[in-house]
């Protein structure tokens, strides 16, 4: 069942994914409406979920559930990523690899991979203050105060010099 996405409430659980490039408006189009399909549909042993979902940056694909509602399983979890894995097939996407760093460089969002961050981070083109995306955020409060944060507020600050 979906729902707005401001309308659900700050302790829904959130999945959020990001894409090794940005989306064209074709994408965006394309994502929305398999979205609200996939949404709209989505259940818990035959119980509707209340769900939603929300784009950041032309680059971030996020799902949301408000378990208030009904809790998530492991199966309605599974369908999850299924979905997102036809988005991946469908648009020749990579929204699934956990190793892609995303970061910001003015108002550029780079992502690369896990041994280029460290790299950036031990020469100093990362610092304390680099803006970050902690995609690891599991509920709608945490995405929207700790997910854009500089990298010494997150879990990219073991890589600090």
């Amino acid at each position: 069942m979906f729902t707005a996405y401001k309308k659900l409430p700050q302790n829904s659980r959130v999945w959020v994914y990001q894409s090794d490039r940005q989306f064209t408006q074709e994408d965006l189009e394309f994502i929305s409406a398999k979205a609200l399909l996939f949404i709209d549909n989505w259940t818990r042993h035959g119980d509707d979920l209340k769900g939603s979902f929300t784009i950041k940056y032309n680059q971030f694909l996020v799902l949301a559930v408000d378990e208030n509602f009904n809790n998530v399983s492991g199966c309605s979890i599974d369908a999850s990523v299924r979905f997102v894995q036809e988005l991946e097939k469908e648009l020749d996407l990579d929204l699934m690899n956990k190793m892609n760093i995303s970061f910001k460089d003015g108002n550029n969002i780079n992502i690369v991979k896990l041994s280029d961050f460290q790299h950036f981070a031990k020469k100093q083109k990362i610092t304390a203050e680099t803006v970050v995306f902690n995609n690891m955020v599991n509920t709608k409060e945490d995405f929207e105060t700790k997910w854009e944060v500089p990298a010494n507020q997150s879990w990219h600050a073991r890589f600090l010099v």
